[in-house]
């Protein structure tokens, strides 16, 4: 335990601390005060501690969806705390509540290990569970919210615990209330109705290709998994190796007529329907057509797996990786007119 921490029963506070094994893009920032919280139940203690009173804390699971710019002068919160715990069955359903501290990838891994499918096509998706829900993650054509119940979460405007249904969480494409406010709700934890009687989503590009390739033509979930698994092992680098954040830009959504115009210039552009009659470009075709892809600027770069992924090799800081994000964005616009937006929450101070 570092000199500069204070321990308490149910959470830890260590001062000036280091956040570059917080961040899964490997950036060397600090933090004025780092709060760990072991028991939900402590976090009005530790927001009353002398040191953060009156200060309004950063909200930080594992790191895998922000950016620091730079080091960070006030003090973040993250959620340590543990335990699933299976809910009374409400008819063909299985109800699970998770901790918001528990690794996302783990938990997917252990509903299919009880027999309840529905996760599969989020399985290796890097965060903690908290994070899930404020992101509504999503892969290979599932989203989280699909399966969300409910979402509990400490509110630190009014130092209370609210309880959102699905609707209440007002999930959108990679978006939620919770993101939209990102440091008002605390996620402490979530309920997930997971349908027994459930019907594999294998249609999403690259899925079925895999599934065939593993010589499966009816796949259970178990399968589904693997071919994710196998999928994302292959097109993403794994953030121990080297750092990244995966999916660094969103896929743009843009009106019918302009993702038209677009397609008769180029033809091999991949889209698909969106509502209100948008139509969802792929941010990797439109990078990679730029030439981005594998581009690298000292230590920032693309990566030449996916052009989707942002990554540093080695002792990139916040601001270069940044500056280089901007840069393609920028190229990306000048090209195809089409403005990228990041995925990750960019922290600048």
């Amino acid at each position: 335990m570092p000199s500069n921490a204070t321990v308490a029963d149910g959470f830890t506070l260590t001062e000036n601390a280091s956040l570059r094994d917080r961040n899964t893009l490997r950036v060397d920032a600090r933090a004025r005060w780092l709060g760990e919280v072991h028991d939900a139940a402590t976090i009005p203690a530790l927001l009353d501690h002398a040191t953060l009173r009156d200060v309004a804390p950063l909200l930080l699971g594992e790191g895998s969806n922000v950016l620091f710019v730079g080091d960070y002068r006030g003090a973040v919160l993250t959620l340590k705390t543990r335990g699933v715990e299976v809910l009374p069955n409400a008819g063909d359903d299985a109800r699970i509540r998770v901790a918001a501290g528990e690794r996302w990838d783990d938990f997917v891994r252990w509903t299919l290990a009880q027999g309840s499918p529905g996760l599969e096509n989020l399985i290796l998706i890097p965060g903690s569970v908290g994070a899930a829900p404020m992101q509504n993650i999503g892969a290979y054509g599932v989203e989280v919210r699909q399966f969300v119940e409910s979402v509990e979460a400490f509110d630190l405007a009014t130092r209370q615990t609210t309880t959102f249904t699905n609707a209440e969480c007002e999930f959108g494409y990679r978006d939620s209330i919770f993101k939209r406010n990102p440091d008002r709700w605390l996620i402490t934890a979530i309920s997930v109705r997971l349908p027994r009687a459930h019907t594999p989503r294998v249609d999403y590009a690259g899925l079925q290709e895999e599934l065939a390739r593993m010589g499966i033509d009816k796949p259970a979930p178990f399968h589904v998994a693997e071919a994710v698994v196998a999928l994302r092992t292959r097109k993403l680098p794994d953030p121990a190796v080297l750092g990244n954040a995966g999916s660094f830009f969103k896929n743009p959504v843009i009106p019918g007529a302009q993702a038209a115009a677009l397609r008769h210039e180029h033809p091999q552009l991949p889209c698909w329907s969106a509502a209100d009659g948008n139509t969802k470009l792929s941010a990797a075709w439109l990078i990679e057509a730029c030439g981005c892809k594998g581009l690298r600027e000292g230590d920032a770069g693309i990566s030449n797996r996916h052009a989707l992924v942002l990554v540093n090799h080695g002792h990139a800081t916040g601001a270069q990786l940044w500056a280089f994000a901007q840069r393609v964005r920028d190229t990306v616009h000048a090209r195809f007119g089409v403005l990228l937006e990041p995925e990750p929450r960019i922290i600048d101070g």
